[in-house]
C-alpha cells in the first residue's frame, strides 16, 4: 500500500462529500422546507425520489466496480454529477426539486458505492482493512463537519444556490485527484459464467444472501436505515416546528453530528480485534438507536447538540465497521456487488418508512414518530445478538495479529481524523 495513493483516495472522499453534505442538509432540505414551504408529504415524496434513485444507482455501481474497479467508476461518476448538482439552482417548485434530486441521487450513488469499495484495492493485507476504512470514513466525517457548516455560512452571507456551485466544483476536484491513484490490484477476472450486467448483479446479490455472515451484515445495516428513514422526512420539520429554529441551524447541528462521526471513525483502529465482529456490529446498531433518542428526545437545542455528537460518534464507528466486515468476508471478485447490495438495502430501508412517517406524525407527532423509529433499531439489534454470536463462532472470530492493530497518528497517515 502506497501512502500517496491512500492520500489521494482520502482527499477525493473528503472533497466529494464536503460539497454533497452542504448540498443535501442545507441546500436541498433548506430549499424544500424553508424556501418552498414543504409539508411532511412533500418531504416524503422528495425522500422517496432520492432513495429510489440511489437504490438503482447503487445496484448498477456494484456491477461496474467489479468490472472496472472503483477508481474509474468514481472518477467518471464525479464528472457526470456536476450538471446534476448545478440543476438545483433552477428549481423553483417542489416538483422541479424532486425531479432534479432524483437525477442527482442516481448519479451520486456510484460515488458513494465506489468510495465504500476502495479499501481492498488499496491494501493486500486483510489486517489493514479496518485502518484503511477508518481513514476513508474519517475523511468523510471531516467533510460532514465542514460541509453543513459551510452551507450554513453560505446561507448567512450569500445565496443558497451557491451551495450547489460548491458541490459541482468539489466533485470535479475529487475526480482529478482520484484519477492518479494507483491500486494494488485490478478487478478480479470474470469466470465467464456471468456475461450480462443483470446476471452479474443477481450473482453478487445471491452471494450476499447465501453467505450467513454477509447476510447478517447487510441486514443489520438495513435495520439502521429502516428505523431512521422517517428522519429524512421529519428532521427538517423537527427543527422548524418543534425546536422552532431557522434554516441555518440545520447546518450547525449537522456539523456537530459530523464531528461525532469523525470521533467514531477515529476510534475503530483503536478497538480490540474482538469488536470487529458481528457482535460488535449488533451492539453498534443498538447504541445508534439510543443515541438518536438523545438527539431528538427534547426540544432543548443544547440537548439536541449533545445528542448529535453522541449519535454521530456511534454512526461514525458503525459505518467503517460494517464495510470492514464485508471487505474481510466477501469473495474478492464480488466486493463491489456486495457493497452495492448493502447500499441498495440501505436505500430500500429508507423507502419503507416514507409512506408511514407523514401519517404517524399526524397521529403521535413529529417527535414521537422519530423516537419510535429509533427504538425499533435498538430492539431488533438486541433480538439478533444470538445470531451475531453464532456467526462469530462460525468464523472463529478471525483475530487480528496484535502487531497489525494499527493506531492512527499524524505521522502514519495523510489526513488525520483527529481534531
Amino acid at each position: 500500500m502506497r501512502r500517496i495513493d491512500l492520500f489521494r483516495v482520502v482527499a477525493a472522499r473528503f472533497l466529494s462529500r464536503v460539497g454533497s453534505e452542504a448540498a443535501f442538509f442545507v441546500g436541498v432540505w433548506g430549499k424544500a422546507a424553508f424556501d418552498l414551504d414543504a409539508t411532511a408529504g412533500d418531504l416524503a415524496i422528495l425522500m422517496f425520489a432520492l432513495a429510489t434513485a440511489s437504490l438503482l444507482g447503487s445496484a448498477a455501481a456494484g456491477v461496474l466496480i467489479d468490472r472496472h474497479g472503483p477508481r474509474l467508476v468514481l472518477g467518471v461518476a464525479e464528472v457526470i454529477f456536476v450538471p446534476a448538482a448545478l440543476a438545483f439552482i433552477f428549481a423553483e417548485s417542489m416538483t422541479a426539486l424532486v425531479a432534479i434530486a432524483a437525477v442527482w441521487a442516481f448519479v451520486g450513488a456510484p460515488v458513494v458505492t465506489a468510495g465504500g469499495a476502495f479499501a481492498p484495492y488499496l491494501t493486500e493485507r486483510t489486517s489493514e482493512l479496518k485502518r484503511v476504512n477508518s481513514l476513508i470514513e474519517g475523511a468523510g466525517a471531516v467533510s460532514f463537519v465542514i460541509g453543513p457548516a459551510l452551507g450554513a455560512l453560505v446561507v448567512r452571507y450569500g445565496n443558497i444556490d451557491w451551495i450547489f456551485v460548491i458541490d459541482a466544483l468539489t466533485s470535479l476536484a475529487a475526480a482529478a485527484i482520484v484519477w492518479r491513484a494507483r491500486l494494488v490490484r485490478g478487478p478480479e477476472p470474470r469466470d465467464g459464467k456471468s456475461t450480462h450486467a443483470l446476471a452479474e448483479l443477481v450473482d453478487g446479490m445471491r452471494t450476499a444472501y447465501r453467505v450467513r455472515a454477509l447476510r447478517y451484515y447487510v441486514l443489520a445495516g438495513t435495520v439502521v436505515w429502516l428505523s431512521f428513514g422517517a428522519f429524512g422526512v421529519l428532521e427538517p420539520l423537527f427543527f422548524r416546528d418543534v425546536v422552532l429554529t431557522d434554516i441555518e441551524t440545520l447546518g450547525w447541528v449537522n456539523a456537530v453530528f459530523g464531528l461525532g462521526i469523525l470521533t467514531g471513525a477515529a476510534m475503530l483502529p483503536r478497538l480490540r480485534a474482538g469488536v470487529i465482529s458481528a457482535r460488535g456490529l449488533a451492539v453498534a446498531v443498538m447504541l445508534s438507536g439510543f443515541g438518536s433518542v438523545l438527539y431528538i428526545g427534547t426540544a432543548d437545542l443544547r440537548i439536541v447538540y449533545l445528542g448529535a455528537l453522541v449519535w454521530g460518534t456511534v454512526i461514525g464507528l458503525l459505518e467503517p465497521l460494517l464495510r470492514t466486515l464485508i471487505h474481510r468476508d466477501a469473495p474478492p471478485a464480488t466486493v463491489g456487488r456486495v457493497i452495492g447490495t448493502a447500499e441498495t438495502h440501505r436505500r430500500f430501508g429508507e423507502l419503507l418508512p416514507l409512506a408511514i412517517a407523514p401519517v404517524a406524525a399526524g397521529i403521535i407527532g413529529v417527535q414521537g414518530t422519530m423516537i419510535a423509529g429509533a427504538l425499533f433499531a435498538s430492539l431488533v439489534a438486541l433480538l439478533t445478538l444470538g445470531e451475531a454470536r453464532a456467526i462469530d463462532r462460525e468464523l472463529g472470530d478471525r483475530p487480528v495479529p496484535e502487531e497489525e492493530i494499527a493506531t492512527i497518528t499524524p505521522a502514519e497517515e495523510p489526513v488525520s481524523p483527529l481534531p
